[in-house]
């Protein structure tokens, strides 16, 4: 087993690359008493076109079945994981994102004994065509209740904006009609492909002793027989780097309206050091245009623009870029309009002062110091980075090290008008 040292946070990583493919990663946290434990995949909503492990010719399966998937795992022949989980005293979930699927539980008892039910039950699947009917309606109402969010719809909706063909503009839980037509048979090459312990990563942190766990862990799989996996092909359709609508609304029952204003990244094929450094520092570009300390907040709070709903964030991952500024607000146009003639400043002034970097610097380090006592933050997004080749432990020295410079060459990638879109929920009812 291999012992990575990051001295100046004092954490010390365990890391083995099991026979059968499988990363486990452990992290002992001293003077926790609960144990995080994460099962993940590297396999999401956007994987809807690839050659399957045992095929010689592309396929495009369903839109939403990484999702659904997700779902059918915990239900097996004998009953419900759920209740495994709970009968040893943890509290267990799943979610799938754009790029991965993730298993997890956290208890604070009988580690091993639920960690050898994750393993299990991620790696025996059971899908018949009855109980993937049975699904469809439970997921068909879940599909209803984000369409009935307005929150949810500005977000996906200026995401949509954004994308000309790539399949992050596509609902993670895909559409009623994409569900009904997923099968069984659907499932198990979905399953067979992307859930070979090759693409797959186990993370284990909190109150765990490595060489127990680690122990433990390969007794598991060397029960267990995987076939030769080759590295799994996957097809994305090219994306023009341009928005695909510069504007769009949509009208629900709000009481105010909702708006976003999205940037698409020009550069978005980016992995391990360089994409850490690029992700680091749009962030904290953003932050120091739209953050609490900025004039912009300033005006727009004072304006009476915005409210507690106010964010701004930036999502990358390999193949897709985008970020997003919104809020609640009764004059929604006026908020995107400042919100723009904002972004279109960094090309025109000084706007990016090393004073204000500094200090943002600083507070986004602290920020990672105080989550890294966190073990589910840790166990949240450790895999996230590992699979885009980056460490979630290498982020404040990265921060350390960046400049204005490199803060001004990143966020010129989702800087220009071609990059810009706006997406509002207005009211039914509204006013003339």
């Amino acid at each position: 087993m291999q012992t990575i040292e990051f001295k100046q946070l004092d954490e010390t990583l365990y890391y083995e690359k099991l026979s059968n493919g499988l990363s486990v990663y452990i992290l002992p946290k001293k003077g926790f008493s609960k144990t995080y434990v994460t099962f993940t995949t590297k396999y999401g909503s956007v994987d809807r076109t690839f050659k399957p492990i045992d095929g010689n010719e592309m396929i495009t399966v369903p839109d939403g079945i990484a999702h659904f998937l997700e779902h059918k795992m915990f239900e097996k022949e004998h009953g419900d994981v759920f209740q495994q989980f709970s009968e040893y005293g943890a509290s267990a979930n799943a979610f799938t994102t754009f790029a991965r699927t993730a298993y997890l539980f956290s208890s604070t008892d009988n580690v091993l004994k639920n960690t050898e039910t994750l393993l299990n039950f991620v790696q025996e699947p059971y899908f018949t065509e009855k109980t993937v009917n049975k699904e469809k309606g439970i997921i068909g109402q879940e599909i209803q209740m984000y369409n009935d969010q307005p929150d949810y719809r500005v977000y996906f909706g200026t995401i949509e904006n954004m994308f000309h063909n790539h399949p992050v503009k596509i609902d993670i839980a895909g559409t009623e009609e994409s569900i009904d037509k997923i099968t069984a048979e659907h499932l198990y090459t979905c399953y067979n492909t992307f859930y070979h312990p090759s693409n797959m990563v186990l993370f284990v942190v909190g109150a765990v002793n490595p060489d127990e766990m680690i122990g433990f862990i390969k007794d598991n799989q060397s029960k267990k027989e995987f076939k030769e996996a080759p590295e799994i092909e996957r097809h994305l359709e090219d994306e023009p780097k341009e928005v695909a609508h510069k504007t769009r609304e949509m009208k629900m029952d709000v009481q105010k309206p909702k708006v976003y204003v999205g940037l698409k990244a020009k550069e978005s094929n980016l992995s391990g050091d360089e994409m850490l450094k690029h992700e680091l520092s749009v962030q904290i570009g953003l932050e120091c245009l739209f953050g609490r300390a900025s004039d912009f907040y300033t005006n727009v709070y004072e304006s009476g623009l915005i409210d507690e709903s106010y964010a701004y964030d930036f999502s990358l991952e390999q193949g897709f870029g985008f970020a997003l500024i919104g809020t609640d607000s009764a004059d929604p146009d006026k908020f995107a309009e400042l919100v723009l003639e904002q972004v279109n400043k960094v090309e025109k002034e000084d706007v990016f002062k090393a004073e204000a970097i500094e200090r943002i610097k600083r507070k986004k380090i602290g920020f990672f110091l105080r989550a890294l006592n966190s073990i589910e933050f840790i166990a949240n997004q450790f895999t996230r980075y590992k699979f885009n080749d980056m460490n979630l432990f290498d982020a404040v020295p990265v921060i350390e090290k960046l400049t204005v410079d490199d803060i001004k060459e990143a966020f010129g990638t989702i800087l220009g008008e071609s990059q810009q879109t706006v997406f509002k929920v207005m009211p039914m009812n509204e006013r003339k």
